[in-house]
């Protein structure tokens, strides 16, 4: 059963070290996502599963002490998923960044794996996706790794859309709100149209939550670089 959830934004900016002079740029956004993963240590799971988004290649499951670099970015450094040994394949750089995250709130709660689920993926397999998350434990948390549209604005990675703004809107407030039914509702083809790369794992999220009775607040509403992010705590 699904008793917290987070849900943070991907880009690799928000690491420092990627970042670099430009880091204070994301510091009100990182802030919110340890508040976000505070309140899933609180929640004391007995799973943590990470999920985000992923090429074909890198879709799939990952277990604990896989790990990712962040050499892509210009930084040689790589971060594990949970504790022990290196195993798997290299996680994709939204499970990256969400181990990232795991490691600088110093995350001990539960066992963390990882889920890397292919943007293009239709809301009823995303919803039963989570589904069978949920029933997995017994107590399960779930971080989910994921952006808005990506077309806020002329400099953005998808140039301006107008339709842009309205969609982060529709999403922020089903995050803010804990809303299942309103996460299941966002347009899967109006998603992939923005390059909303959150899209299929908010709605993988919906699936795990649809019996969880869970409260929402939302963290973090802003796109500083054209691109929605947004950080939500669900418990």
């Amino acid at each position: 059963m699904l008793v917290a959830a987070a849900v943070c934004p991907c880009p690799p900016l928000l690491v420092p070290e990627v970042a670099g002079g430009a880091a204070h740029e994301m510091d009100e956004a990182r802030a919110a996502c340890h508040d976000a993963i505070a309140v899933l240590a609180a929640a004391r799971p007995d799973r943590l599963v990470v999920v985000g988004t992923a090429d074909p290649a890198g879709r799939g499951r990952y277990p604990q002490g896989a790990t990712g670099s962040l050499r892509p970015f210009g930084v040689d450094l790589e971060v594990r998923l949970g504790e022990g040994p290196p195993a798997g394949h290299p996680l994709p750089p939204s499970l990256t960044v969400g181990a990232w995250l795991l490691r600088h709130t110093d995350w001990s709660a539960a066992p963390a794996e990882g889920l890397g689920v292919r943007e293009p993926l239709p809301r009823e397999r995303c919803a039963r996706t989570g589904r069978e998350l949920a029933a997995s434990a017994e107590r399960l948390a779930l971080l989910v790794m994921g952006d808005g549209s990506a077309c806020r604005t002329i400099k953005a990675p998808g140039y301006f859309d107008e339709r842009a703004p309205a969609f982060d809107t529709d999403a922020a407030r089903a995050l803010g709100a804990a809303d299942p039914a309103g996460l299941l509702a966002l347009d899967e083809e109006l998603a992939y149209e923005l390059r909303a790369s959150g899209r299929a794992c908010w709605q993988v999220l919906a699936g795990a939550a649809e019996d969880a009775g869970l409260g929402g607040r939302l963290l973090y509403d802003q796109a500083p670089y054209g691109v929605g992010y947004l950080v939500a705590s669900w418990s």
